[in-house]
């Protein structure tokens, strides 16, 4: 996983930073989803400006010592598909650094390669 951005908590109870996209800075936000009717919807939104490019819901490491952390899925002109996003945040809850992870490559049959 490589670290593409930084986040600061913004006063409507979401995340306001930049994420490096592309070659490109890219300011966004992730808004609290206050509706959330569904129990699988997701916790936050992510804009760039008025464009969604995603969303995220809340997580739980599966790995040693369980850490919450925001995972999801952003989308973004240019890129060949979506790509896997994650928001860990700082022990003292006012930072999140964002992290993207390839999704593993897929053989000619349609099974993954592990």
């Amino acid at each position: 996983m490589a670290v593409i951005g930084t986040l600061h908590q913004s006063r409507d109870g979401g995340w306001a930073g930049s994420i490096f996209l592309l070659a490109h800075d890219v300011k966004i936000r992730l808004i609290p989803n206050d509706n959330q009717i569904h129990p699988k919807a997701p916790a936050f939104r992510i804009v760039a400006g008025t464009a969604e490019l995603g969303a995220v819901w809340r997580e739980t490491t599966k790995e040693g010592n369980s850490q919450d952390f925001l995972g999801g899925t952003i989308d973004f002109p240019g890129l060949d598909e979506p790509i896997a996003l994650a928001v860990f945040f700082s022990e003292d809850g006012a930072k999140a650094r964002t992290v993207w992870r390839r999704r593993p490559p897929h053989s000619a049959n349609g099974a993954d390669g592990t």
